[in-house]
């Protein structure tokens, strides 16, 4: 299978001393996903988790809701000229009964690791229909737990240290305990992997979890959430504004800039169990205005 690292000499200046040493560099390629052996997508990822990365990918699109929908994963064999297999592959079988993809869904070129979305046949495929809503989900977090989040989806990846740059995604339940956790060089990507390991083990829709993210929150991430049954999103950075409107359509939490003991919630703040009652009535009366 394809490295998670790659080793490369480089050329190192610190204050104007020069040295050359060893680096690794998160590894970047490509891989096709195909449905019943009919190619879908191409996205450029960082090997590993693939099976999941596959399975959330069609989570995402409307495809996948439940592990009976899946029949099996498979690397394709002769991938490669001379038959090889280049683990760069992937087919996935439908169960019976499940619809293939709808071919307004096939990209009209590859998915580069930094957007999920780009190449998409039809700009109407984009707002996909979850199977469930988010927008009834009784989640409660305190802040203190939701400052906690960060460190803890730092603490868990095993391949930053090395690189510096892979992106995380990790999945937590109501009491902060790390539930999944996936790198990638694309935020999207890390999303996927996280919602295919979800669907895989039965856990879909993830009631009651907070998906945590290293970046910024973006409109395919609060895609990705509410399709998977996540009803909040949280990111040490900023949200688009695409990405809280719908959020705030489908019910979702989102919280962006959570560093530390500051954060900003954008939508659905009651599922932030402030201790002061009086800010949070403040709160619920913000939500009932629609401010």
């Amino acid at each position: 299978m394809g490295r998670v690292t790659v080793p490369r000499r480089i050329l190192r200046l610190r204050q104007g001393t020069p040295s050359h040493r060893p680096d690794s560099l998160a590894a970047e390629e490509p891989m096709e996903i195909r449905v019943g052996g009919r190619p879908l997508t191409v996205t450029m990822r960082t090997p590993g988790s693939d099976f999941d990365l596959a399975a959330g990918f069609l989570v995402s699109e409307g495809v996948l809701h439940a592990a009976g929908h899946l029949a099996g994963i498979r690397y394709c064999a002769g991938a490669t000229a001379d038959g090889g297999n280049s683990y760069n592959v992937v087919d996935v079988v439908l169960a019976a009964g499940v619809p293939a993809p709808d071919a307004s869904l096939e990209r009209n070129f590859y998915t580069t690791s930094s957007c999920g979305l780009c190449g998409k046949a039809s700009l109407d495929a984009v707002r996909t229909t979850a199977p469930w809503s988010v927008a009834e989900d009784g989640l409660r977090v305190t802040p203190e737990l939701l400052s906690a989040l960060p460190d803890r989806l730092r603490a868990a990846q095993k391949v930053f240290d090395s690189t510096g740059g892979l992106h995380a995604a990790g999945l937590f339940d109501a009491e902060g305990r790390l539930l999944c956790l996936r790198e990638d060089v694309g935020r999207h990507n890390a999303v996927d992997k996280v919602v295919g390991h979800a669907l895989r083990e039965g856990l879909l829709p993830a009631r009651g979890t907070v998906l945590m993210v290293s970046g910024r929150a973006s409109f395919e991430l609060v895609q990705k959430a509410v399709m998977a049954g996540i009803p909040m999103l949280a990111a040490v950075s900023a949200p688009s504004s695409l990405a809280a409107d719908l959020a705030e359509e489908s019910g979702l939490t989102l919280v962006g800039f959570l560093r530390g003991d500051s954060m900003n919630v954008y939508t659905r703040t009651d599922r932030i169990a402030l201790a002061d009652e009086g800010s949070r009535t403040a709160v619920q009366s913000d939500r009932q205005s629609g401010s």
